[in-house]
């Protein structure tokens, strides 16, 4: 799959890729259509998470090889972090469990 539209910050050179495909820029303004900006406002939805991934996961160095190493380390990065996310979710609902059990059973009396 070709990509026809590439989604960039202002600090973008320029690139020397062989097909042609249009960049746009964040905060470019003129010929921005709905499902560009639609795109754009995602690209700033995923930018902190790609960086956190980077930072607490180990994706500011590869020591995989080759281009099959880079896919291997970004789905790994990736799961890594989707397991995270879902530990602290199971940990939500148990203390709703534990939460909902305790207001249910009536504290004993000792006599």
């Amino acid at each position: 799959m070709e990509a026809r539209r590439i989604h960039v910050d202002k600090g973008y050179r320029g690139h020397n890729h062989p097909h042609r495909f249009r960049v746009w820029i964040s905060g470019q303004v003129r010929r921005v259509t709905a499902p560009i900006r639609r795109e754009t406002k995602r690209r700033a939805a995923v930018e902190p998470v790609i960086g956190h991934v980077k930072a607490e996961h180990s994706m500011d160095r590869n020591y995989l090889k080759g281009r099959v190493g880079d896919r291997i380390n970004a789905v790994l990065a990736a799961a890594g972090y989707n397991f995270g996310l879902l530990l602290r979710w199971l940990a939500e609902l148990l203390r709703a469990i534990i939460r909902a059990f305790t207001e249910t059973v009536p504290a004993q009396k000792i006599a």
